[in-house]
């Protein structure tokens, strides 16, 4: 078994499609589908259903997967380690960033690392915050940025950000003139929410189920900016980081503060006892210098 019979079985198992992940591979697709069928000889069992059109990952298939992506996330980090003793110049980080985030803090940053360290590649996914963790803990993201409470049994957390969250209403709704909400008052609204792939989606929700009721969930969105017109179109209401209200210019919305305050803490996180390398110890170290980020309008 060769490592590269599993790095194209994976490849497969992405597309669900010999055609599609030879295409990306840039081998022809016969000579993809001998290497699996050679993988397959060699394990003595069928990891593929083959149709005409898909590509599906049998059960004996998705215990060949799982190991193959564990033995390339060690592959890498052999590479990343032989690399970092022979102290080289460049490197490349794996960064997630939920998209709440990216847009708010981050592009400032990244323009000043990257000019301090230029050639350091940064490949930057955008996940919501419960992907991110999941894929720093699988280690297909070195770090990522994620939104506390974060297990720091299994992380690294080293905290950034603290801001408030902010109720956003309708300029007709009828807490529109208040200064302060609080939370319990919200009983029999109907919300404008995130979705669940969004570490916000659980924080909220269970926040509320603390205070005794369950939000009424009228609309999910990944986008604040929809969240927000969605509001201004007197759709329902919403919550969301002061800073991402403070983005918010519409005459038709008003922002208006919860009690008892919901803090929103962001955290770079790592996973523990895996090795990092030395250009993603150079980007928390720097990140941990810049945390006046929290102060970027």
């Amino acid at each position: 078994m060769e490592l590269r019979q599993l790095k194209y079985f994976l490849e497969v198992a992405k597309h669900k499609s010999i055609t599609k992940a030879a295409e990306s591979l840039h081998i022809s697709q016969p000579a993809l589908s001998k290497m699996i069928m050679g993988l397959e000889e060699e394990l003595g069992m069928t990891l593929i259903i083959r149709t005409n059109k898909t590509s599906e990952i049998t059960d004996a298939g998705m215990v060949v997967m799982e190991y193959a992506q564990k033995m390339a996330v060690l592959v890498d980090e052999m590479s990343t380690t032989l690399n970092d003793m022979t102290n080289l110049t460049r490197g490349k980080i794996n960064i997630g960033l939920p998209p709440f985030i990216g847009s708010l803090f981050f592009p400032q940053v990244l323009a000043k690392f990257h000019q301090k360290y230029p050639n350091i590649e940064m490949n930057i996914t955008e996940y919501g915050g419960a992907r991110v963790v999941k894929s720093v803990e699988e280690g297909e993201i070195e770090l990522g940025v994620a939104v506390q409470p974060i297990d720091d049994q299994e992380f690294n957390v080293f905290p950034i950000v603290e801001e408030e969250m902010k109720l956003l209403v309708n300029s007709e709704h009828r807490f529109a003139s208040r200064d302060n909400v609080c939370i319990n008052e919200l009983i029999n609204e109907e919300f404008i929410f995130y979705s669940e792939e969004f570490a916000l989606h659980d924080i909220m929700r269970n926040l509320f189920i603390s205070e005794g009721f369950e939000p009424k969930i009228l609309f999910k969105s990944s986008q604040w900016d929809f969240m927000s017109e969605m509001v201004a179109a007197n759709l329902g209401i919403t919550i969301l980081p002061e800073p991402i209200c403070n983005r918010v210019f519409h005459n038709e919305l008003r922002i208006i503060g919860l009690k008892p305050a919901v803090l929103w803490k962001l955290a770079v996180i790592t996973k523990k006892n895996r090795y990092l390398s030395n250009a993603a110890r150079m980007f928390v170290e720097f990140i941990l210098n810049e945390r006046k980020i929290t102060h970027y309008n």
